[in-house]
């Protein structure tokens, strides 16, 4: 059986971040990956707070050289096209970070991966791990790679990067599914697509339908992500193959319609289920799990690889001083939960409330007072940490969306 500092589940951003850092930090890191890289992947969109974690990990020169298309601000419109509000995010009073990049995620999350191992990780890739267990002072995984026997590995600790796979969570029965937001994904790359000129080229576009809504993502010059968030129950109620039901909905809104109307194909469609969900505990013993391993969440506000690699480096900070003073971690663990915790649930009561017609009104009419729309304009880059004045101000915004169910203190909208 080998032995390791840590061994890590998953080679995505979540498990590539933290293996980077246990490694620069001197611990000998194992990271076991279930696909071959590279691999397709949806989820195109960073946010600017991205880059910080990117000039800590020596990635900016990589993620230049590789030509990503630079992303300024993003923008929300309703589907008829008769309104839309757009962010800059250096405009944001609280914002630090002033932009970000849109990625093809096959390229991205291999550049990672590669720096990873770069930096002297072990990275395996075609291995799947079925199980864990705790044993004194450490965590036993099995795993195998194809068809090959199952083999075992020793850490004293484990890093659940696993993404919706959820290993450990799975294993203990962790998963908790939110109740309404079970939703699915109909995606692909198309060429054509009509997007803005100048610096708005690269914003994310997300258009609002009554009960679903789309994002215009381009990867590169030529080619742009284009997908449909919607209720699972009505796509199989469809009963259509999904490029049908796709191009029925997109068909729908005149905000799509004038960017769609050249758009062709660029390969296969995909569907993905998109539940959001947590699970009850994010640490174990000796065990942490960053990233969709804690929990994932509608993508509505692109936060998914942000919070996969800000988690995946708390937990490597967690497990490296705990490395360093021989002990299990348990209060650093119990420390990296509740701030992992705090962020999910920053993102998560923001999604909720993006499905709620009041929340639409209010976002789309923004009002220059209290400092409000800077605030909102941090959050949507990536700001989890701003303090008290960030966070009386975004509090105060969900006290006027809730007002506005009651009284119409700007007007309704219409989404279709």
């Amino acid at each position: 059986m080998m032995h390791y500092d840590a061994i890590i589940i998953g080679g995505g951003p979540g498990g590539s971040s933290a293996a980077t850092y246990l490694s620069r930090a001197g611990k000998r890191v194992l990271a076991l990956e279930k696909e071959i890289f590279p691999r397709f992947h949806i989820g195109e969109s960073l946010l600017p707070y991205n880059h910080r974690i990117f000039r800590e990990l020596g990635l900016l020169p990589a993620l230049k050289q590789a030509g990503f298309i630079p992303k300024y601000g993003a923008q929300f419109i309703l589907g008829s096209g008769t309104k839309a509000t757009k962010f800059v995010f250096r405009d944001g009073r609280y914002t630090r970070e002033p932009e970000a990049v849109q990625v093809d995620r096959a390229t991205f999350d291999h550049i990672l991966m590669k720096h990873a191992r770069a930096s002297g990780a072990e990275i395996r890739e075609g291995w799947t791990v079925s199980k864990f267990s705790n044993e004194p002072g450490g965590v036993v995984i099995e795993a195998r790679s194809g068809s090959n026997p199952v083999e075992q590995f020793r850490a004293k600790f484990l890093i659940d990067a696993s993404g919706r796979g959820n290993v450990t969570g799975n294993q203990e029965g962790l998963r908790i599914i939110h109740p309404r937001l079970k939703k699915l994904a109909v995606f692909g790359h198309f060429r054509g697509v009509k997007m803005d000129e100048g610096d708005r080229f690269g914003d994310t576009i997300v258009i609002r339908l009554e009960n679903k809504w789309f994002w215009v993502i381009p990867i590169t010059r030529e080619r742009t992500s284009v997908g449909c968030v919607m209720n699972q129950e009505e796509f199989a109620n469809a009963k259509l193959p999904p490029a049908e039901i796709f191009e029925r909905i997109w068909r729908t809104s005149e905000a799509l319609c004038e960017r769609m109307k050249n758009a062709k194909l660029d390969g296969p469609m995909h569907t993905t289920s998109d539940f959001s969900y947590y699970n009850r505990r994010l640490v174990g013993e000796r065990l942490l799990r960053v990233g969709d391993a804690a929990g994932f969440m509608d993508p509505i506000f692109s936060s998914g690889v942000y919070l996969a690699m800000f988690s995946g480096k708390l937990a490597a900070e967690a497990v490296a001083q705990s490395l360093d003073a021989n002990d299990d971690g348990r209060a650093r663990l119990k420390k990296y939960e509740r701030r992992v915790r705090a962020a999910m649930k920053f993102y998560w009561e923001l999604v909720e409330k993006f499905y709620t017609k009041p929340f639409m009104e209010i976002f789309l009419e923004p009002r220059e007072k209290f400092n409000i729309v800077p605030t909102v304009n941090a959050v949507l880059a990536g700001e989890l940490e701003g303090g008290w004045a960030l966070r009386w101000r975004l509090r105060l915004f969900y006290w006027i969306v809730k007002a506005q169910g009651y009284f119409p203190l700007v007007p309704r909208v219409k989404f279709d």
